[in-house]
C-alpha cells in the first residue's frame, strides 16, 4: 500500500494493479474491502495513463476472483462524475475472459451504455483531456461487450449508432472497426 501513488510511474502502476488482489482477498462486506476499492477509485484519476492501466488491471484481478465483487464496483463507477473513473469501469469488465458468464457480459454492456450517455450529457466544449480518454475507452469496450451479449447488444449499438452526437458517432465508427464486431455485423450469407 506504501506504494500507492508513488511518484515513480511504474510503481505506482504496480501497487494499483496489486490492489486488486487485496480487493478480491478482503471479506466481501468488510471494512478493509470497502478501503481498498475507495484506494483504487482515487488511483483510477491518477493524470498518469499507466497507473490508470494498472487500476483497470486490478479490477480484472477482482473479476477473476470474484465476479459478482467486480460487478458492484463497475455498477457504481459506471455513474462516476468523473470520466476517468468510468473509463476504469468500462476498461476493467470490458476483459474477454471475464465475460463468460451471462451477467457479467450484462453488467459490461450496461456499464458501457451508462458510460456513453454520459459522455453525451456533457457540454461539447468540455469534451477534452479526461472526457477524451473515456471516449477512447469506449471505443474500443463496446466492441467486446457486444461480442459477448450479441442478443442484447447488437440492438444497443443499433440504437446507439443513430445518435447525432459526434463523440457518439466515433465510438460507434471506432468499434466498428473491430473484427469481433464487424462479424457480427456481416450479413448472413
Amino acid at each position: 500500500m506504501a506504494l500507492v501513488g508513488s511518484d515513480d510511474e511504474y510503481l505506482a502502476a504496480c501497487a494499483a494493479a496489486a490492489l486488486g488482489r487485496l480487493v478480491a482477498d478482503a471479506d466481501a462486506a468488510g471494512a478493509r474491502r470497502a478501503e481498498t476499492v475507495d484506494l483504487l477509485r482515487a488511483q483510477a484519476s491518477d493524470q498518469r495513463w499507466r497507473v490508470r492501466e494498472g487500476v483497470a488491471m486490478a479490477l480484472q484481478r477482482l473479476g477473476d476472483a470474484d465476479a459478482a465483487g467486480l460487478r458492484a464496483v463497475v455498477a457504481a463507477w459506471a455513474d462516476d462524475a468523473d470520466p476517468l473513473v468510468q473509463r476504469a469501469a468500462v476498461a476493467g469488465i470490458c476483459e474477454p475472459r471475464l465475460l463468460a458468464t451471462r451477467a457479467t457480459a450484462e453488467a459490461a454492456l450496461d456499464a458501457c451504455r451508462r458510460a456513453t450517455a454520459s459522455l453525451a450529457e456533457r457540454d461539447p466544449a468540455q469534451r477534452r483531456g479526461d472526457v477524451r480518454v473515456l471516449r477512447q475507452g469506449l471505443g474500443y469496450c463496446w466492441s467486446v461487450a457486444i461480442a459477448a451479449v450479441p442478443e442484447r447488444g447488437l440492438p444497443a449499438f443499433a440504437a446507439l449508432a443513430t445518435s447525432t452526437d459526434p463523440d457518439v458517432a466515433w465510438i460507434v465508427r471506432e468499434n466498428r472497426k473491430k473484427s469481433r464486431l464487424a462479424r457480427l455485423l456481416a450479413p448472413a450469407g
